[in-house]
């Protein structure tokens, strides 16, 4: 079997991370382990959670997509997609909409892209039951990223599957159906 990186993608608050852990609790997909620069939070740990990095160390990686957030770096590189494929045929990340086309212009088939979208009134719902601040959810829901990541990227729109997620169940069904077309088991 090829190796495969199943890419989700959408706004914050399209259930990405629901989809992630359907994956590896259902089809024993794992997570690729993204890098940071931030401290470890209370339990974390460094190969699990995520790869905790210096300033210094972080740079040495080869990343397909990294940010910059409140004064630390977060990134997913290529050498930690490739720790997990030696372990794995198939492995998943969730990214922003711009991290996504750089894992497919990069993988080409060997990237299945998920785009997940959800109506602006239902996320603004979800982000809060969350319990965001709601000055700083406000902010979130205005920001440049978030708008951009509502919408699918022209560079997307024929190269990977878009799921409305209104429905968990109607969502996760439409998951097994593009693992059964990529012959992802």
């Amino acid at each position: 079997m090829d190796k495969k990186i199943i890419v989700i993608t959408g706004a914050s608050g399209t259930g990405k991370t629901t989809i992630s852990k359907y994956l590896q609790d259902t089809y024993h997909i794992p997570s690729v382990i993204t890098h940071t620069t931030r401290l470890p939070r209370d339990g974390e740990k460094d190969g699990k959670d995520y790869y905790f990095e210096t300033k210094d160390s972080f740079l040495k990686n080869h990343y397909l997509e990294k940010v910059e957030y409140s004064g630390n770096w977060y990134g997913s590189s290529e050498e930690s997609l490739n720790r997990t494929w030696d372990k794995y045929n198939a492995a998943s990340i969730v990214v922003d909409t711009k991290g996504a086309v750089s894992y497919k212009e990069k993988y080409k088939e060997a990237a299945v892209v998920i785009f997940l979208e959800v109506d602006l009134d239902t996320v603004t719902k979800r982000l809060s039951k969350r319990g965001d601040d709601k000055k700083r959810l406000k902010a979130r829901i205005s920001s440049d990223e978030f708008l951009r990541d509502l919408q699918i990227p022209r560079e997307l729109e024929t190269k990977s599957y878009k799921i409305i997620n209104k429905s968990l169940q109607t969502t996760l069904e439409s998951v097994d159906e593009i693992l059964k077309n990529e012959n992802i088991k």
